[in-house]
């Protein structure tokens, strides 16, 4: 049992990944659209920094379910919340060193992807 609430645990959390990654990839398109490549490229990085952590959090959070490994629950969820925040980290810290990009777009296409995530209880109804 414990198995499949962590596998509906981690599809819902991957499903909200999958969601972010199309903001993501939406806004990247219209902003190459719109102002061209560097923008483009630039809010795909924006949306990359949101995302790929987001599914290392989803990934390690969810290995672990059940009332007989509650402490091993709670560990992988913080283990999983500090792995996001220093991969963010330096993954913000890759871009500003190694790619010239345009602000507003990275900035732009970060804060919408993370918009996602916070009205996520908006989009799924649990049961």
């Amino acid at each position: 049992m414990s198995k499949v609430l962590a596998r509906r645990g981690r599809w819902s959390a991957y499903k909200l990944v999958m969601m972010q990654a199309a903001v993501a990839g939406g806004a990247s398109i219209l902003f190459f659209a719109v102002w061209g490549v560097q923008f483009g490229y630039s809010a795909l990085a924006g949306g990359s920094i949101a995302v790929l952590p987001n599914f290392v959090f989803a990934t390690l959070a969810f290995s672990h379910t059940g009332a007989s490994s509650a402490a091993k629950v709670i560990k992988t969820f913080y283990w999983g919340e500090a792995v996001k925040l220093l991969l963010t980290i330096a993954m913000f810290s890759f871009v500003f060193i190694n790619l010239k990009v345009a602000f507003m777009p990275l900035f732009v296409c970060y804060v919408l992807t993370l918009i996602v995530h916070w009205t996520a209880p908006l989009y799924f109804k649990q049961s």
